[in-house]
């Protein structure tokens, strides 16, 4: 099998999850009680009106009167034309709001994955090289301690030293402060702490990782070998243990990224005040906004669909060995 088929395969089955992801979540939408819907009957019913008139009224302006079918078409085609619905929250399109939202994640989302991923790459394979050393001892003490703390205890702790006690760095995102610029240190400064905090859950995590794997292949007879016609310790590191291991390594990749931007950001854009992606959907679910609590829900199952896909792709890139047609 070629890698154009298996790509193209691979493609298939990627807009099929998508299409599973959409109508599932169309069924529950469908099934679920419209809180939108009750308000308007409650203003309805505080003029006077009947609770079933303001019903049937609310029905027909948002086509819920319609056939299931109508509506699942309709639903379906707004999605494949982003024509994502209205928020009610901000009165604004949801498109719109994601367009606000989406820079502020990605300011401090982008450089903790970047950083956490070439320091948690290169702390867990010097520690699988050395191992048993204090230098190993120190990077597992560094990795139980990340996994270990919660988020947003610890984001709260370095408000506390770091912009209560102390009074060096913003303790809240000020939107004011990127008039300076998004390089600026206006702004480097307001996005630090949140860097770091995520910096050191994505570092233990892939350190760990990666310091598995290596161990994996230090002891190979291959390494071995290597070693023995005299291969130099950085060749023997890069070429012969961190080439194989990036195969299972490239899968963390994709869970990192899905876990910094949208499942710690919850909890670090609510404690830093920043407006971005998770912010957003926190404050969409608190005023049941369900046009944005979609978005914001389904956009992390289209990132995880295309990062799986991505992640497939990858794989035949690193190892050449594996075979198209078992996959």
């Amino acid at each position: 099998m070629s890698m154009k088929w298996y790509i193209g395969r691979r493609i298939a089955w990627a807009v099929f999850a998508v299409w599973v992801v959409l109508t599932v979540t169309f069924a529950m939408m469908y099934i679920a009680p419209d809180a939108n819907m009750a308000e308007f009957q409650f203003e309805q019913a505080m003029q006077g009106v009947d609770p079933d008139e303001a019903q049937d009224t609310y029905e027909t302006i948002y086509g819920y009167d319609r056939p299931v079918f109508e509506q699942y078409r309709d639903y379906m085609l707004n999605f494949i034309t982003l024509n994502w619905g209205w928020s009610h929250g901000r009165s604004q399109t949801v498109m719109d709001v994601l367009a606000e939202a989406y820079p502020y994640s990605l300011m401090y989302g982008v450089p903790s994955v970047v950083i956490s991923t070439i320091l948690g790459l290169l702390i867990g394979l010097y520690s699988a090289t050395h191992q048993y050393t204090r230098t190993d001892y120190a990077a597992t003490f560094f990795a139980f301690f990340g996994l270990s703390i919660p988020n947003f205890w610890f984001a709260i702790i370095l408000i506390l030293v770091f912009a209560e006690l102390l009074g060096w760095l913003p303790g809240h995102f000020s939107s004011h402060r990127l008039n300076e610029g998004v390089f600026s240190w206006q702004n480097f400064s307001q996005l630090l702490l949140p860097i770091i905090v995520l910096t050191t859950a994505s570092i233990a995590g892939m350190m760990r990782y990666a310091r598995a794997e290596a161990l994996e292949y230090v002891e190979a007879d291959f390494v071995k070998t290597a070693k023995a016609k005299g291969a130099s310790h950085r060749s023997i590191v890069y070429k012969h243990i961190f080439r194989p291991a990036a195969v299972p390594l490239s899968t963390i990749l994709v869970s990192d990224l899905l876990s910094v931007i949208f499942i710690a950001s919850y909890l670090v854009e609510v404690v830093f005040a920043i407006p971005g992606l998770g912010y957003v959907s926190y404050i969409a679910i608190v005023d049941q906004d369900t046009a944005l609590v979609l978005a914001t829900v389904l956009i992390p199952a289209f990132i995880a669909i295309i990062g799986n896909l991505m992640q497939d792709i990858v794989y035949t890139i690193l190892d050449p060995r594996i075979d198209y047609g078992d996959r």
